[in-house]
């Protein structure tokens, strides 16, 4: 039976949708069964794998509105054991309809049950906000993956995500975990985010991957190319790191 992670943080551009992207696919190098579920109308992860709107229908919006099953809305990437279920501008539109249905927090995990059987790993890439979407990404996972910029701000983020978290855990998830916190965008040269990664892992010991995720620019040139960073530069520092944090997760059994 496999674990569905929810890459979840309501602040954007902390690499959400970049790790879930290449996680996914080192786990996938490494034997792997992974399904990445795009549930951002914005389509980042879709097009990071190499879909492109044209190509996203039916995808993850008529998946949860039952217009089309599990097959049919996933699509296989250039990664072998690599697949996608896409989201396009039309998932915008579910945001609105959900809010009107019974049991709305509960969608996306229904839809998702069935992928459970045949997959060792489901990654849910989340928008930026803890929204109806998000919540159903939360609400359908085992355990949350927390992508975190090494600035202050991350930090008061991060404090009020957990507090939502322990709501949904509460109210509508019991099972969830934390999954693990993990530093991106790190640069060493910087005393602020030196002090950032020592006060976080201090405070949440063990539920902190030690892997830390470097500012590299070939990881913000690979998604245009729509390819993994194990594609498009297997060599580079965030390449590197990537792969340590998939063996990481996929040692502890996060």
């Amino acid at each position: 039976m496999g674990k569905i992670f929810v890459f979840v943080n309501q602040k954007g551009g902390v690499g959400k949708t970049t790790s879930a992207i290449n996680i996914g696919a080192y786990l996938a190098e490494a034997g792997k069964t992974v399904l990445l579920v795009d549930f951002d109308s914005q389509g980042n992860l879709s097009s990071g794998v190499g879909i492109v709107e044209a190509d996203s229908k039916p995808g993850v919006y008529e998946l949860i509105s039952g217009l089309a099953d599990l097959n049919q809305a996933i699509r296989q990437t250039s990664t072998p054991g690599l697949s996608v279920i896409p989201a396009g501008i039309d998932l915008s539109g579910a945001a609105v309809e959900l809010i009107e249905q019974d049991e709305r927090d509960f969608f996306l995990k229904k839809a998702l049950e069935p992928a459970k059987k045949r997959y060792d790993y489901i990654f849910i890439d989340c928008p930026p906000s803890l929204g109806v979407l998000t919540l159903n990404g939360i609400s359908a996972a085992d355990a949350a993956l927390i992508p975190m910029q090494c600035e202050y701000f991350a930090m008061e983020g991060l404090s009020h995500l957990l507090k939502a978290i322990r709501g949904i855990k509460k109210s509508t998830n019991p099972h969830l975990d934390i999954g693990g916190i993990f530093f991106t965008m790190y640069d060493s040269r910087t005393r602020l985010a030196q002090q950032v990664v020592k006060e976080v892992s201090a405070y949440f010991k063990s539920k902190v991957f030690s892997t830390i995720i470097p500012r590299n620019v070939r990881l913000s040139e690979a998604p245009s190319h729509g390819l993994p960073i194990s594609k498009y530069d297997p060599q580079c520092l965030g390449a590197k790191a990537y792969q340590s944090l998939a063996m990481e997760i996929l040692n502890r059994g996060a």
